[in-house]
């Protein structure tokens, strides 16, 4: 899709040592950049069918990923 990074890094890697105590890799933030890229992707395929432009929390279903 993109060179765009679509999770804010320094949460992410906050979140996984306070709650895993782990350090993250860059491969994890690009894997959960493709992951949102996917889920997006889904809900505008789904607003669409709906004729909508507008892309609603029911568009978006975690089973995607």
């Amino acid at each position: 899709m993109s060179d765009d990074i679509l999770v804010v890094t320094s949460k992410v890697k906050k979140y996984i040592k306070e709650k895993g105590q782990m350090n993250t890799s860059a491969e994890t933030i690009d894997m959960l950049t493709k992951a949102v890229e996917r889920l997006c992707a889904k809900g505008i395929e789904s607003a669409k069918a709906d004729g909508r432009k507008t892309v609603m929390a029911r568009d978006i279903i975690i089973d995607h990923i």
